[in-house]
């Protein structure tokens, strides 16, 4: 199979979707890789770095779509890219259509394959491709939060681990899976005052198990949330609902009894976000204030740490990528479930029901398709 590797365009992402080493991995599998040129710079891979592993360099994102069978991005298309899309050719990035009607026309309208890797999904309901990046978000989401407390960004002006005989800025994290733990480990690590929310028991049960008196964990009712967020310096958005738009846990009339200079990240954002009055930012211009309080809603923060975050994405998307491979897209969904319910449109059709649901449109189950 001919692969294809895009530069990313979307502001300010510098990330790529495959590394050196992972373009020597198809090539040992027969497989030809096709990289735009300067495609890995923003993420610390050379060209000559690729030559080395076996790819062949293209000149423009126009012939990378032409020529490839199978186009390997990181964040979801942009309208320029989707314009280059053919019906049948594998699509395999990040897309997040929940809240992106225009995308998911789009993809729609191309008659492409499109494969998410945020919806892949083991039987144990843990989502593999989403990990390693919610990893990387959820650190990040403290290290930001702890830079925009500082009053020159606009924050309150609080120091996160505090220092003796003040204490520490009260941190809440909303939701405990995979963002909220990693942001809560190194929240934690600041030497903040932790409060982690989520409404499966059996999480929290595990995080006091693991954590102890360490963190504080209370059950996601809307009560708690409502003490827990007026009292918070720093709101971190962890909440997920694989593949679906995320509810709003705070809400707009919640943000005038919020401290004035507290801080959200809300880290959901991608998938709509869980505070109602976030919408998604960039790099470039990342935050901005509504009631006082400042809003960080960058769609794509690990893209600010690309060389960690391109490494951590190959290591989990390398495996299904050889098996759509060396399989071909449809045997190697009829052979694993978890990927099959990466595929969220197909031949113009939606597959996966939470994208059909979030837009009212008609949900098309795969098996049928197959």
């Amino acid at each position: 199979m001919i692969i294809g590797v895009p530069k990313e365009i979307k502001n300010n992402e510098f990330r790529v979707g495959m590394t050196p080493g992972g373009v020597r991995e198809f090539v040992a599998h027969g497989h030809s890789v096709l990289v735009e040129k300067a495609a890995g710079e923003g993420s610390s891979f050379s060209d000559d770095e690729y030559i080395a592993a076996g790819a062949e360099l293209v000149g423009t994102p126009d012939e990378v779509f032409a020529r490839a069978e199978m186009i390997v991005k990181v964040k979801e298309p942009q309208a320029v890219e989707i314009s280059r899309l053919r019906p049948g050719q594998i699509l395999y990035t990040y897309l997040h259509l929940a809240p992106d009607l225009a995308q998911t026309q789009g993809l729609i309208k191309s008659g492409a394959v499109c494969i998410a890797y945020e919806t892949v999904e083991l039987p144990n309901r843990s989502l593999p491709l989403l990990a390693p990046m919610s990893e990387v978000a959820g650190r990040m989401a403290a290290q930001v939060g702890a830079t925009y407390l500082q009053k020159p960004f606009g924050g309150r002006g609080v120091l996160m681990g505090g220092v003796p005989g003040v204490l520490p800025a009260k941190v809440v994290v909303l939701g405990g899976g995979v963002v909220g733990t990693n942001a809560a480990y190194v929240a934690m690590g600041m030497g903040a005052d932790v409060t982690i929310m989520d409404v499966n028991l059996d999480r929290l049960r595990y995080l006091d198990e693991i954590w102890g008196n360490r963190i504080r964990t209370l059950y996601s009712s809307k009560h708690n949330i409502e003490e827990a967020v007026y009292a918070a310096d720093l709101v971190i958005g962890a909440v997920l609902l694989p593949g679906a738009k995320t509810p709003y846990l705070v809400t707009a009339d919640m943000l005038p009894k919020m401290k004035r200079g507290s801080v959200v990240v809300d880290v959901s954002v991608d998938q709509g976000g869980c505070i109602e009055t976030t919408h998604a930012t960039t790099h470039a211009d990342p935050t901005y204030f509504v009631d006082g309080v400042l809003h960080y809603g960058v769609a794509n923060m690990p893209g600010a740490v690309p060389n960690t975050s391109t490494m951590a994405l190959t290591n989990a998307t390398l495996r299904y990528g050889l098996a759509i491979a060396d399989k071909g897209w449809k045997q190697a969904v009829l052979d694993d479930a978890a990927l099959a319910k990466g595929v969220n449109v197909l031949d113009g059709k939606i597959t996966y029901k939470p994208v059909a649901d979030a837009h009212g449109m008609n949900y098309s189950p795969l098996e049928k398709l197959l």
